[in-house]
């Protein structure tokens, strides 16, 4: 379906509206996915997952990939991850959402502007908010994992702020041969660096990527790069 705008302008737009007529966010949105031809938000969000570039990409994901998306903050790029692991469970595999950024009721909310709901998948849905969350503690709870199962990591940076985890780069690799002997499909979510300017190219690189050490990121099979007006994805050779 073709909007008016990005998917999550319209949901700022509700949110806007919300404080400015104290009006409850739900029926914001509700409002708004009127003036774009649909009788609900929700109706609106399970469209726009029909047509959402989630879909394309997972489509193009295979067993043992590493998958990196990247934008500046409000872009949506947890909101891709999960749309990707939503495309997961659709197909019948599980899907992991590891953070050191959300709560459970935060990813419950992101959830809903999706159009779903966390029982709707029962235990094919996993998310963990622990603040052990590193490679090992990944590996760990992800162990029996099947084939094809989608695990997602929000977000890279936050993997290389422990002085008790090793450093990122083995995190990394760690990662990347797990998901190779297991068939898994890990994807991270990444910060851009402030001093990528959209004037310069329209989408950021993997050399925008914020790192504070060190780290090859030719360990990504995939990346994805979002923009104020649409997403980039691509194999790396």
């Amino acid at each position: 379906m073709k909007l008016s705008a990005p998917i999550y302008h319209l949901k700022r737009k509700a949110k806007a509206l919300s404080r400015q007529q104290s009006i409850p966010l739900n029926a914001a949105l509700d409002r708004i996915a009127r003036t774009e031809g649909c009788k609900s938000w929700s109706l609106l969000a399970a469209r726009h997952a029909a047509a959402s570039p989630a879909s394309e990409l997972y489509q193009q994901l295979k067993h043992g990939d590493l998958v990196l998306i990247g934008a500046r903050p409000g872009l949506g790029k947890t909101l891709m991850a999960l749309e990707l692991a939503l495309e997961a469970m659709k197909g019948g595999s599980r899907a992991f959402f590891f953070t050191l950024e959300y709560t459970q009721a935060q990813i419950a909310e992101r959830l809903l502007r999706l159009g779903t709901e966390l029982s709707r998948y029962g235990d094919r849905f996993v998310s963990d908010c622990s603040d052990g969350v590193c490679a090992d503690y990944i590996i760990k709870a992800t162990e029996d994992a099947a084939p094809g199962t989608l695990i997602v990591v929000d977000y890279l940076q936050l993997l290389d702020q422990q002085r008790s985890t090793p450093p990122l780069d083995q995190q990394i690799s760690a990662l990347q041969s797990f998901a190779r002997s297991k068939g898994l499909i890990i994807v991270f979510v990444s910060q851009i660096s402030r001093s990528y300017d959209p004037k310069d190219k329209p989408f950021p690189t993997l050399d925008d990527v914020r790192l504070a050490n060190p780290v090859d990121l030719a360990a990504f099979d995939k990346t994805c790069f979002l923009n104020e007006s649409g997403v980039r994805f691509q194999a790396n050779a």
